[in-house]
């Protein structure tokens, strides 16, 4: 693969990943991109904006409204040797393809007795907060999760999103790259390098602190970070998941062993969410160390509502954020959520 020019600037998270693609399209030949409306619109959310005109519609193709055909056709040129990335416009869209994703994506290998690898990236928009309703603003890692052979992926800013999707399609594995919607817009510095790949599989620290340990994945890691600042320096040690399978136990391990209280600050369901592995993982390995219950900041086992006022108090907010903090401070259960048949 040809180096690419270390370029730095300020960019919006959208574009960041139009960016990754770029450039792993300009270095090797056996990427493409494929999925609804990707080519002359640039894709729904822009994040394919530009790549028809430079690379040519062979290579960044338009498919009718069918995932379960495109991404089936990503699956088989995953095999043949090329290096697809196939966009799905809204995480629930998931749903009419699962079947090639978690049946034949993820076993391949296995089945295949390492014959055949599948290094197919399939880019997936999800995640609550601009008002999409309760059938476009799921996140729904937890269908992913249990399926063997498969990663899953998620950005939290422009600079890991671009690290991270350059890394994505660069594995040899299927790779599900899981975009938060509502962090499209914002904005951070982005450098354009080989540098810049974030490894599949490490967790990133944001903040450093001696009190408590906070982890986060996608949009909720903001949230961390702005309790951090609240909380003041030194307390909150914040980490960054980025890879959520396999999700790096050791350093969140090492964390908490330090720290001796765990916050998990998640957009998904209480029930069933990815911090319930999280939770259970290190509160096994790190018991002897734990102050108190771990905790976790989830949403409610509710349909997320299309109102942005309810919206808003259904995410994990800095307020609950705090609140989990001065509970597991105390060595006491934080009782925010509990399931619910609703």
């Amino acid at each position: 693969m040809e180096a690419q020019p270390s370029l730095s600037k300020s960019v919006r998270m959208n574009r960041a990943i139009v960016l990754a693609q770029q450039d792993e399209m300009s270095s090797d030949e056996s990427v493409f991109v494929i999925g609804e409306d990707v080519g002359a619109a640039g894709g729904v959310f822009k994040a394919t904006l530009g790549l028809l005109e430079e690379f040519g519609p062979e290579r960044v193709c338009d498919t009718p409204i069918s995932e379960m055909a495109f991404l089936g056709l990503g699956v088989g040129a995953a095999m043949s040797g090329m290096r697809p990335v196939v966009e799905i416009m809204f995480a629930e869209f998931l749903g009419v393809c699962l079947d090639q994703l978690v049946t034949e994506a993820a076993l391949m290998c296995y089945l295949s007795a390492g014959a055949f690898n599948v290094p197919l990236t399939v880019r997936v928009s999800g995640g609550a907060g601009l008002g999409f309703g309760a059938q476009h603003s799921q996140t729904l890692e937890t269908w992913l999760m249990s399926a063997p052979g498969l990663k899953v992926v998620v950005p939290s800013d422009p600079a890991s999103a671009y690290g991270l999707l350059r890394a994505s399609i660069r594995d040899n594995d299927p790779v599900v790259f899981l975009e938060p919607r509502a962090l499209y817009a914002t904005r951070g510095v982005v450098e354009r390098s080989e540098a810049a790949i974030v490894p599949l599989g490490q967790a990133a620290h944001k903040s450093r602190g001696d009190t408590v340990t906070l982890v986060g994945l996608g949009s909720t890691v903001s949230t961390c970070i702005e309790a951090a600042q609240i909380v003041g320096s030194r307390v909150a040690d914040v980490i960054d998941l980025q890879t959520l399978k396999p999700w790096d136990v050791e350093t969140v391990e090492a964390s908490v062993n330090r720290t001796g209280a765990l916050v998990i600050v998640e957009e998904s369901p209480f029930t069933g969410g990815w911090g319930t592995d999280v939770a259970s993982r290190i509160s096994s390995l790190c018991w002897p160390n734990l102050r108190g219950p771990v905790a976790r900041v989830a949403c409610p086992d509710t349909a997320v509502p299309f109102n942005h006022t309810l919206e808003q108090e259904f995410l994990p907010s800095v307020a609950k954020v705090l609140a989990a903090i001065e509970a597991v401070d105390r060595g006491q259960p934080y009782r925010s959520h509990r399931p619910a048949n609703v």
